[in-house]
């Protein structure tokens, strides 16, 4: 069941903000108004929701996969317990050994998913016929955040949290909550809303506002890294920085900046 738990917590924490995000007084704390996502966004709530389950459909099979394959993987392999009643477990590492397994997982996301996404951006072909897709959302908002073309989910999001879960060495277990803190970030980076008191937003540079301008006309050359920090967009000269705008009618706005 740990498998599926990403899944569930998206649609926990993506439907409490879409619940929310049109209610005031949280009106006040939005980077758009609500006529900005009605008038720009090129695609509807049900057809976003088919998208995302069509993704989440495909990673719940790839990582129940993985899971039962990955007993090989010579970390974990080291790992195995047998039982009294000769069923086989899996014992954990030690703490600090899973808190360097979420790190190099980190990294190794963020870097896949840099050179794929900008890559996506470059092509023409790719971006026209696949990544486009995700950007019918100018207006980002938190169901949408894994609403793409499905070959664009396959290689974007599944093979590189694959990849991530094997360079690491983690367990499953670990991996359940790598993902599921994954998925928490990746949410919120598509909230739509800048909230005096959340802890992502304000411990990494990478948030709401940072790929808020990604989706913008003038920022989708820019900010292309994702989920957790801002690495190689700084690196390569990808970043683009951003101030925060107060509006005469309440909200946020981020603006590019090239300070």
């Amino acid at each position: 069941m740990g498998t599926f738990a990403p899944i569930v917590l998206y649609w926990v924490y993506a439907g409490g903000y879409q619940l929310i995000l049109h209610r005031w007084p949280l009106e006040r704390y939005r980077l758009h108004t609500r006529a900005e996502e009605e008038e720009k966004n090129l695609v509807s709530l049900p057809t976003v929701v088919r998208g995302v389950l069509l993704q989440q459909l495909v990673q719940a099979i790839v990582a129940m996969v993985l899971f039962m394959l990955d007993l090989s993987n010579p970390i974990i392999h080291d790992c195995l317990q047998v039982t009294s009643d000769s069923s086989v477990t899996v014992v954990q590492p030690p703490i600090i050994v899973q808190i360097f397994q979420f790190l190099i997982a980190m990294l190794v996301m963020d870097s896949w998913q840099y050179f794929v996404h900008r890559y996506m951006h470059q092509n023409k072909f790719l971006y026209r016929h696949i990544h486009s897709q995700h950007h019918r959302l100018i207006v980002p908002y938190a169901i949408g955040a894994l609403y793409n073309h499905p070959l664009e989910g396959l290689l974007l999001d599944t093979l590189g949290g694959a990849i991530s879960f094997l360079v690491s060495g983690m367990t499953p277990r670990t991996a359940v909550f790598f993902f599921s803190f994954a998925v928490l970030k990746t949410v919120d980076d598509h909230c739509g809303l800048w909230l005096p008191y959340n802890i992502f937003q304000h411990l990494f540079r990478n948030n709401t506002a940072y790929h808020d301008i990604h989706h913008q006309l003038q920022g989708t050359k820019y900010n292309y890294s994702q989920p957790f920090f801002s690495i190689w967009d700084r690196i390569l000269g990808t970043h683009m920085p951003y101030n925060l705008v107060s509006r005469k009618e309440g909200g946020f706005e981020a603006r590019p900046s090239r300070d």
